[in-house]
């Protein structure tokens, strides 16, 4: 049974269960706690905590997963694997154990003939946690199975959770015996090789808290109803279904695998080294082709650096089984075609995961050669030295010169027998990093060298900041730079930073932009400014260009800001103070600030959290915001020693350094913290402060974004006008507004249904007649058809399976084309007598496919590809007639 037949047979079976048929979730986990989906239960996670309620009280899917933790075991051993797909079936409150068990056994036990597995019960072996004597009882005494085969595991084995806090229970394992070949007798409990875990059960009781390891965590409670969390193994049951020996000789993995070899010359088996190789390159194309097809792209950090350490590890494996020049290509082609059956999407998307994984290989190829041969050299320094440790210097060198990623440097050093200095590397790494920092401030700042400014600092002293009182003033200019380079004047057009004596414009600093303005000088020059910074503590920076006239150092001027900006912004900073104070009140006081911006009229704040906020929860903390507003409370600034303030309870902020002497800013009896900026006079000022919505930026990280006074204003008065047009148009009350609009997207989705539906039937009502006049190809009956444009991939795909049924008593072939948004779609079919005679589905596609300029594939008895010239369609068809007619000549 190949791998798209169990996948089928599983949806069908829980379907037809009352099941639910959920379609699986993108590999990009919608998860702060997890960076991919690592299990099937992922995306049901929400309904498993009562965070969401379940829109089906029973579900069932095929999830992809991917897990990287033995990323450096895969190929080493047949057991560890980075792709994988779990078959689930989930209870929200519906029923528990023994419907549960019972259902398993049915599927696992019952013939293929009638919709089963077909596996043989005296073979399949259960565990229970150490003290559920419920799931015990159920297996001995409701299914039957022997007391001799049912072992009791602990928490280790038979507990469940994705390692992470979230939903948790005792699990039911049902194991498979596949024989003495594996070694000895015993059970799960001795034997987890020749026992084969494949079907977990977890009863989801419990809510578990953070910790170490798969025992070390703490039970938080309970969950709000009792529920079911199942997971097959899709890749583990196909190894006993095709009788293989592990998952990487599976339908899907071989077939990679075999590409690989042909394309280096090795012939798996032979070569325990070379046989690792191949598995790790088998492997990790598909995990790689999977998450391009999600999305993920290439990069050096989160999901795009674990896929790019897939691909260099693949790639590099294939040079190391002697590919000279590029294979990527061949490798995601095959790919496509084993997994293409389970899932379309990628056929569709075959193009663009092409060129992004050529793309990267290509790039790794130009670092790999120059990194190994500089590798090896220091690889020999170093054992002719008689050390056994590579320098950390020598991998940074690597790393930062030739992009020669860390943990390949570990890997190859590790197979020369030596170990790698990586204290050493990371702390080369951090100065480096560090040195980067300083450059990025370097380029904020202008050009300049920093000494430039502190020379400054130390002639003129520091510039005293006027802004808290006064809009204007009175200055001198103590210094300009020029191109970076300190000047005497700065001219007409020029770009320049001044440093005055005394400054109105607030430095950018404490996630507060800079203030804008003009600075006129003595002799009617202007120098129109649009940012300010402090390169170094206690300078201003003013940056800017020269309108008119000539500025000269020591010449008086007058500093002007925008006012209407700094009230705008005064607002969104003491909006912002609110916002973090009602956070904390809401949610405790790890809501602490982990980053701001205060802009104009709106504000971000991020805060700590383990997760997304509820709704109502962010409503709660609006509506406090507001109420604040309304009691007119004072916002006044005090200057105190960090002791005093501490001793207020004032909450420092976020990128803040404070020293012995600190600003406290104190709104009413609300908020206390210690803050440089600007703020209103009265919480009156801000007006109305709307809070747009909250969203991930990272793990345990979440953003909040609003808008104040009249930005705030100006949104709500959209979102009244809209309102008001869909009131008009679904002729109902405000309050209504909800409950109509889902009203009307449920029969849409009805209407869509039905016509997917009559359309469907259309197609298949063709099927009598196509199979009456199949032409006869030397003795084969040929059906090459083109159905009418807009038909699916999916009716396609029925339409070529029927007629091939009608016309199963003689060998035949089917292919048919449709054109979907100006794209031909190709779908070939064959029939065992077909295939006998040489016709394979898959090299019909792939001709049909590369005349409409596209590609595809597929098996021998069922293909399909596409194209992107759909006036190729009957040249396709007719070369699909004549390979027709070579295979059966």
């Amino acid at each position: 049974m190949d791998s798209a037949e169990i996948r089928s047979r599983w949806l069908r079976f829980f379907e037809e269960r009352g099941h639910t048929v959920v379609p699986s979730a993108s590999l990009v986990a919608d998860d702060p706690t997890l960076l991919l989906v690592n299990a099937g239960m992922v995306p049901f996670k929400p309904y498993f905590l009562g965070e969401v309620k379940p829109p089906f009280p029973r579900a069932t899917s095929v999830q992809k997963c991917v897990r990287t933790l033995d990323i450096d075991e895969v190929g080493k051993t047949t057991r560890h694997g980075s792709f994988f797909q779990m078959c689930g079936n989930f209870s929200f409150g519906d029923y528990f154990k023994e419907r549960a068990i019972t259902l398993a056994w049915e599927l696992l036990t019952s013939p293929v003939g009638d919709g089963g597995y077909g596996l043989d019960p005296e073979r399949l072996w259960i565990t229970v946690y150490l003290d559920d004597d419920e799931a015990e009882t159920i297996w001995r005494d409701k299914i039957g199975v022997p007391a001799e085969r049912i072992q009791r595991l602990g928490k280790k084995d038979n507990f469940w959770s994705m390692g992470v806090p979230g939903p948790c229970g005792p699990c039911s394992e049902i194991n498979y015996d596949r024989g003495p070949a594996y070694g000895e007798e015993g059970g799960p409990a001795v034997n987890g090789e020749r026992y084969l875990e494949i079907w977990n059960l977890v009863f989801m009781q419990f809510v578990r808290g953070a910790g170490i390891g798969k025992d070390d965590f703490e039970i938080l409670g309970d969950l709000p109803a009792k529920s079911v969390d199942t997971g097959l193994g899709l890749e583990r049951l196909a190894t006993i279904l095709q009788g293989v020996d592990n998952l990487y000789e599976i339908d899907t993995s071989r077939m990679i695998l075999d590409r690989a070899a042909e394309l280096t010359g090795h012939r798996y088996g032979a070569d325990l080294k070379s046989d690792v190789s191949l598995r790790v390159v088998a492997d990790h194309v598909r995990t790689a082709v999977m998450l391009i097809g999600d999305g993920v792209v290439p990069g050096n950090e989160g999901r795009g650096y674990v896929l790019r350490r897939m691909m260099r590890r693949a790639i590099r494996n294939m040079r190391l089984l002697g590919a000279q020049g590029p294979t990527i290509r061949e490798l995601v082609e095959t790919t496509i075609d084993a997994m293409g059956p389970q899932y379309p999407e990628l056929v569709t998307d075959a193009k663009r995961i092409d060129t992004i994984a050529v793309a990267e290989e290509a790039r790794f190829l130009d670092k790999i050669v120059t990194g190994t041969s500089i590798l090896d050299t220091e690889i020999g320094k170093t054992k002719a030295a008689g050390s056994d440790v590579l320098p950390g210097a020598a991998a940074f060198t690597l790393h930062d010169t030739h992009g020669f990623p860390i943990d390949l440097t570990l890997e190859m050093a590790a197979e020369q027998g030596l170990a790698v200095d990586e204290d050493g590397f990371r702390r080369l790494m951090a100065e480096q990093k560090q040195r980067a920092k300083e450059d990025a401030r370097a380029k904020k700042h202008g050009h300049a060298d920093v000494s430039a400014y502190r020379e400054v600092a130390d002639t003129s002293g520091a510039t005293e900041f006027t802004g808290y009182t006064a809009d204007e003033g009175e200055a001198t200019i103590v210094g300009i730079l020029v191109d970076g380079v300190p000047a005497p004047a700065a001219h007409e057009g020029d770009d320049v930073e001044i440093v005055l004596d005394r400054t109105p414009f607030y430095a950018e600093g404490g996630g507060q932009l800079a203030d804008t303005g003009r600075i006129r000088v003595e002799g009617g020059a202007v120098v129109e400014i649009r940012d300010v910074q402090q390169p170094v503590p206690g300078v201003s920076v003013h940056r800017g260009t020269v309108q008119v006239g000539e500025v000269t150092v020591g010449a008086p001027a007058y500093a002007v800001i925008d006012t209407d900006r700094r009230r705008a912004i005064a607002r969104a900073h003491s909006a912002t103070h609110l916002t973090h104070q009602a956070l904390r009140d809401a949610l405790g006081p790890t809501a602490a600030q982990a980053g701001s911006e205060n802009a104009p009229g709106r504000f971000r704040f991020d805060f700590g959290a383990p997760s997304a906020v509820p709704g109502t929860v962010l409503t709660d903390v609006e509506q406090k915001i507001n109420e604040v507003l309304a009691r007119d409370l004072d916002v006044q600034a005090q200057v105190m020693s960090m002791d005093e303030a501490r001793k207020q309870g004032a909450t420092a902020m976020f990128g803040e350094k404070y020293g012995d002497r600190v600003r406290v800013v104190t709104i009413g009896d609300y908020s206390k913290e210690l803050c440089g900026g600007t703020h209103v006079h009265n919480t009156a000022q801000l007006g109305l402060v709307k809070l747009l919505g909250e969203s991930s930026i990272g793990a345990g990280v979440r953003r909040v974004e609003a808008l104040v006074g009249q930005d705030a204003y100006r949104f709500l008065a959209r979102e009244h006008t809209i309102v008001n047009q869909l009131t008009d148009v679904v002729k109902g009350r405000p309050e209504e507004l909800p409950e109509r609009v889902a009203g009307i997207v449920a029969k849409l989705r009805e209407a869509e249904k039905e016509i997917d539906r009559m359309r469907a039937a259309q197609v298949l009502q063709a099927s009598g007649q196509l199979a009456a006049d199949a032409a006869d190809v030397n003795g084969t009956a040929l059906v090459a058809h083109r159905v009418a444009d807009g038909t699916t991939t999916d009716d396609l795909r029925k339409l070529a399976l029927d007629v091939r049924q009608r016309l199963n008593a003689r060998a035949a072939t089917v292919a048919v084309v449709s054109v979907v948004n100006n794209k031909p779609m190709v779908v070939v079919a064959t029939n065992e007598a077909a295939r006998e005679r040489g016709i394979k589905a898959g090299e019909l596609v792939r001709t049909a496919a590369q005349t409409l300029g596209g590609g595809g594939g597929g098996k021998d008895d069922v293909a399909q590809g596409g194209g992107a010239n759909p006036g190729a369609v009957e040249e396709a068809l007719a070369a699909v007639a004549r390979l027709v007619a070579e295979r059966t000549a």
